[in-house]
């Protein structure tokens, strides 16, 4: 009874480092993945190894594994390939030497599953939280025609265009609204404390108050009185409003159009989002992926519900015969100079070529565009601040202005 209940459990695995001479007397050591310290050492005994010590590696809990990791790890692996390190070794280079444990467990698991014969590109898939579609066929495509290390680096260069792209557009979008978050934690200190302080002094004067000191103490007795509301309401509605934007997918497409809508920053999200899209769209063509499986990969990545439905309509046409550049034309999303960029690779044999220079052209757009935002944001927000602190300080100290005349 107890074995049955057991069968359907599935054995975890764990990294076992182990130590022991082979056949020669000379001393050897490594690294399994296995169920348990038994079947390292049965493993070991076959392959003719007398082992002499076994232990289970510990990882310490370690941050998130983000894009940049996965960024950097694309980036070593391809150098080291290039440089003719085997492959296991040259994830044990980086999975011992990454400074997020998390990071390294994720790559000794990987080269886990190699070691035992699985493909590199179905090692991948197993993690698809961080490896994406478009990651993984490129390295199926890499590992069919023996042009691994050439698309790896392809990846890597990708993946740090796109990495920068995205960092310059949060940088433009965080720096408002932290100057803003700020201003909103000052203002309620203000209104909680430093208010309250001034309205009992003004209790003394004797004398009526001007209408911006009686609208501002009429306000602060309001936060004071509600600030647990506002404050839990204004955090419980953020929550929210992100959850739903991340759960939602009737949401997501909502935002992702009012962000290319947006007066200024629209016009710098639809420039990056071509360049994503072009640049995604240019590596799986120069890796030999053919047209219409490239554009399964490419909707996702450019990271846009607009652009990933007019990605589906452009496959849909093109997978008839349409060629790139009408069906492009037909999706209504890319500017005039992209489809003709586009015709011109289409005519000439060198699409790839072409949507390379389309991408660098965009993400040029976008850096000269997020520099003169950040020129033009910080007067803006001074004024902002201005006025709305500025307003305050001094709405409390006009009827110490008026003092003379009161006396």
């Amino acid at each position: 009874m107890a074995t049955s209940g057991n069968a359907g459990h599935q054995v975890k695995e764990a990294i076992f480092a182990w130590e022991g001479r082979d056949k020669s007397g000379k001393a050897v050591r490594g690294e399994m993945r296995a169920g348990g310290e038994a079947v390292v050492n049965v493993t070991l005994r076959r392959q003719g190894i007398m082992v002499t010590k076994v232990r289970k590696k510990a990882y310490r809990s370690g941050k998130k594994i983000t894009d940049k990791d996965i960024t950097l790890f694309t980036r070593q692996l391809a150098t080291m390939m290039k440089a003719g390190v085997p492959l296991l070794q040259s994830f044990d280079i980086v999975g011992k030497g990454h400074a997020n444990p998390s990071v390294s467990k994720m790559v000794m698991d990987l080269r886990a599953d190699i070691e035992t014969g699985t493909s590199l590109n179905q090692a991948f898939r197993k993690f698809p939280l961080y490896f994406d579609p478009l990651f993984c066929n490129l390295v199926g495509a890499g590992e069919q025609a023996g042009i691994l290390e050439d698309l790896l680096t392809r990846l890597a260069i990708y993946k740090e265009k796109t990495v920068a792209m995205k960092a310059k557009i949060k940088s433009a979008l965080m720096y408002p609204i932290s100057i803003l978050a700020v201003a909103f934690i000052v203002t309620a200190v203000i209104m909680i404390w430093v208010v309250p302080a001034f309205k009992e002094v003004f209790k003394s004067f004797g004398a009526n108050l001007p209408a911006p000191t009686l609208f501002v103490m009429a306000m602060s007795e309001f936060v004071v009185a509600w600030w647990y509301v506002i404050f839990g309401g204004t955090f419980a509605a953020i929550y929210f409003f992100f959850r739903a934007w991340q759960r939602s997918l009737q949401m997501q497409r909502f935002m992702d159009r009012l962000l290319l809508r947006l007066p200024i920053f629209g016009a710098v999200i639809r420039k990056a989002t071509i360049a994503r899209w072009t640049r995604t769209l240019a590596t799986m063509f120069a890796a030999g992926v053919p047209l219409v499986e490239s554009l399964d990969s490419v909707g996702g990545a450019a990271g846009n519900a607009v652009y990933f439905d007019a990605t589906r309509k452009i496959q849909s046409e093109v997978s008839t015969g349409t060629s790139l550049t009408v069906a492009m034309q037909n999706a209504e999303v890319f500017p005039n100079m992209v489809t003709q960029m586009v015709a011109i690779g289409e005519e000439s044999g060198s699409l790839d070529a072409m949507l390379g220079k389309v991408a660098d052209f965009y993400e040029d757009e976008v850096d000269e565009a997020v520099a003169a935002l950040s020129s033009l944001m910080e007067p803006a927000i001074m004024v902002i601040l201005g006025v709305l602190i500025g307003g305050l300080v001094v709405a409390m100290y006009l009827p110490i202005f008026k003092l003379g005349s009161v006396v």
